[in-house]
């Protein structure tokens, strides 16, 4: 009988922990913007920090602070500039 009533218990002990869990996760979740997602998209994704930000995430969240999204060196040929001034655009 101390074996189902010690199963009994954890599975009451790791339910509750699980729902306090969800809980915790749905109060503390983190909203990102839509656009950096899209952002991150169109750059090139190489990670080189030829724009002067430490990867392609860094600068696309510098670029909806407000810096100019013409520093990607290796974009340039490919229009990123031009993709990023549209998702810009037609979201704000």
């Amino acid at each position: 009988m101390t074996v189902v009533y010690s199963a009994v218990l954890l599975g009451v002990l790791g339910l509750a922990a699980g729902i306090f869990l969800a809980y915790s996760a749905e109060i503390f979740k983190v909203k990102e913007d839509p656009r950096l997602k899209l952002i991150i998209e169109a750059l090139p994704g190489l990670n080189c920090g030829a724009c002067g930000y430490p990867g392609c995430e860094g600068y696309a969240k510098a670029i909806l602070k407000g810096d100019e999204p013409n520093k990607c060196l290796p974009g340039k040929n490919s229009g990123v500039e031009q993709k990023i001034k549209e998702i810009l655009k037609n979201s704000g």
